[in-house]
């Protein structure tokens, strides 16, 4: 795969983001256009090891061709390494731009030099696919007489609609929120993920025959069991979506919010008025801090730069992570490194500083006579480790209070609305999340599917995906005996991933 010397000759060379500077004054995407000559190069790093770990266990969920779609690059055969990914990816332009890539962090080469730069390979090749115009609707020859609901547009329900729409039933899809997309719609900010990427994909689904129906709450505006009763089978594909929360003191003090409030708020009155109709959590000329790391502190990081916030705070509780792998973190698990993203670029860009404090608890909300917030005593904590497991102790005398006008608490999420989960009767696990083995996707319910991070608990878009093909596959069982679909292997220790 590659050249044979390819990973030898040619370094590791990322596509770039746009100038910090320039990006954080809009909306649009942090990309910029590929460059086929440059990422030729990169696939002709992929160094055809005799055991691709990219698409391991511990590598991509959804067990992309990757070697044999990076040499295609290499060769200059874009059309067919869009047909090499699409057999495993429905969605390559959401993957490419929101992914982690574990497949990175489980490639061979990795081992003592910088891994391929498999996410903007897969980038491009969507990218290259949508300009050439070679991506079009996939319309099934006949239809099976069956029908099918799925509850949620999220990665994982629009990848069984795909899955199953391609292969005969009717799937309508039903979405609480005003447009189609879910996490990917309003859980990511324009600037990872544009709304006009997701928009033209749902566009060929519709083109492809599935009917979309939003400001449907199924449980509240329609009835869960009107929809048993109207459908052969249900997918429940949710999300994660309770928040979870910092019970501290002050708690109730005004402008403190939920990190997804802010992020939805903000897309929706951008995509419905360009921020004009002031329908959203404004950071502007505010002192912000933000509780909490991951890709979500991220985003609200970048989004509060956007707004023009006077000062910017990132609060984790942990201890910062080691540049390069430790002992503890060998290759192929996913590598547990410090790295700076979009919106830590963009931060310290804007505030001459990387925004992030590291080991720090916070203790207590201050407040004005009004409950408005004011402030945030937080103080420092070391990480021990004790019979081989880590330990926090407070620091004394490392108290520190903190100027905010609003904080933002990205703390991830405890388990999906229980309201349609009620409604039916459905079993849940012991985190509060739908209970179905993954491989079979049935719920206790007969004719009730689930996937997602309804079922698995908070994860990445990708595991939403393989969830989402898996279940498709499971539901056409169902209903036909058999089935021509493809899941991806259910990998070891997925539970827990």
């Amino acid at each position: 795969m590659g050249k044979s010397t390819g990973f030898m000759e040619f370094p590791r060379l990322k596509r770039p983001w746009r100038d910090a500077s320039e990006r954080s004054l809009d909306y649009y995407e942090i990309y910029t256009p590929p460059n086929k000559n440059k990422l030729k190069l990169q696939g002709a790093r992929c160094m055809n090891c005799g055991v691709p770990f990219c698409e391991s266990d511990h590598g991509c969920p959804i067990d992309n061709l990757i070697p044999e779609w990076n040499d295609l690059v290499y060769k200059g055969r874009w059309r067919e390494a869009l047909e090499r990914l699409s057999k495993t990816n429905n969605f390559p332009e959401f993957t490419g731009r929101v992914c982690p890539a574990p497949c990175e962090g489980a490639c061979v080469l990795g081992i003592n030099e910088p891994a391929v730069t498999i996410k903007d390979i897969e980038n491009s090749i969507v990218d290259v696919g949508f300009e050439e115009g070679w991506i079009r609707p996939n319309i099934p020859d006949k239809r099976t007489g069956k029908s099918i609901a799925i509850i949620g547009s999220g990665p994982a329900g629009l990848t069984a609609a795909d899955q199953l729409n391609g292969v005969g039933h009717s799937v309508t899809v039903f979405e609480r929120e005003d447009r189609i997309g879910g996490l990917l719609m309003y859980g990511i900010p324009n600037m990872k993920l544009s709304k006009s990427v997701v928009n033209r994909r749902v566009s060929l689904l519709e083109d492809s025959g599935i009917v979309f129906k939003t400001n449907a709450n199924i449980g509240i505006d329609i009835e869960s069991e009107t929809v048993l009763q109207s459908f052969d089978a249900v997918l429940i594909a949710t999300g994660s979506t309770i928040p979870r929360d910092l019970d501290i003191p002050g708690r109730d003090s005004k402008n403190i919010h939920f990190a997804m409030d802010f992020l939805t708020q903000n897309t929706k009155s951008l995509l419905n008025s360009s921020l004009s109709d002031d329908n959203y959590i404004d950071a502007k000329d505010k002192n912000v801090i933000v509780i909490g790391g991951g890709d979500t502190g991220t985003d609200c990081i970048a989004t509060a730069i956007r707004h023009g916030c006077k000062g910017l705070i990132n609060l984790e509780l942990l201890d910062q992570s080691p540049i390069e792998r430790d002992a503890l973190n060998p290759w192929p698990l996913w590598p547990v490194i410090h790295r700076t993203d979009y919106g830590h670029e963009e931060a310290i860009k804007r505030f001459g500083n990387d925004p992030r404090e590291y080991a720090t608890l916070s203790q207590e909300f201050i407040f004005d006579a009004k409950h408005n917030l004011t402030g945030l005593k937080t103080n420092e904590v070391k990480w021990q480790k004790n019979n081989g497991r880590f330990e926090m102790n407070i620091v004394e005398g490392k108290e520190k209070v903190w100027e905010a006008d609003l904080v933002l608490l990205a703390l991830g999420f405890i388990g999906p609305d229980q309201t349609l989960i009620n409604q039916m009767g459905i079993d849940l696990d012991e985190r509060n999340n739908i209970s179905a083995a993954h491989g079979s996707f049935e719920t206790s319910k007969e004719g009730v599917f689930t996937a997602g991070d309804c079922r698995r608990g908070q994860s990445l878009v990708v595991w939403a995906m393989n969830e989402g093909r898996g279940a498709a596959l499971s539901i056409d069982r169902y209903l036909q005996g058999s089935s021509s679909l493809s899941a991806p292997m259910i990998k070891l220790g997925s539970e827990e991933r």
